[in-house]
């Protein structure tokens, strides 16, 4: 049981919080690259959380840049996040939010990982 315990308080060490308005202020100085590395960041905090070996976060990240490929990698960003997600939110509805009003993922999925990082949340799964 300490094994498990030691290995979740790994996962858990390897979410950063993040302040919302600093990051507000980061995509309007960098003209949105910032959320490129955000992107890459929550992917690799959520594929630890998970404990997902098979998601890799190069590609999902790369994949935003080919056409289509955006729209599977915002799909497997839901489901990955699905796992974790302490309100049990649906991967669709965060593949639909990704399509329609991406700041909203950014908030839930921000809000989730700053909780994680503040009180060292364990996952539902």
């Amino acid at each position: 049981m300490q094994t498990q315990s030691g290995v979740q308080a790994n996962a858990q060490a390897n979410v950063k919080y993040r302040e919302m308005w600093i990051q507000v202020v980061l995509v309007i100085v960098t003209l949105g690259i910032y959320v490129i590395y955000w992107f890459y960041q929550t992917v690799t905090e959520i594929k630890g959380l998970a404990g997902d070996t098979e998601i890799s976060p190069t590609l999902l990240t790369v994949l935003l840049f080919v056409p289509f490929g955006a729209i599977y990698s915002h799909y497997k960003y839901g489901e990955v996040f699905e796992k974790i997600s302490s309100e049990r939110l649906n991967r669709w509805i965060l593949f639909l939010l990704w399509l329609f009003f991406s700041p909203a993922v950014w908030f839930i999925v921000q809000t989730e990982l700053n909780k994680r990082a503040t009180y060292g949340w364990p996952s539902q799964t």
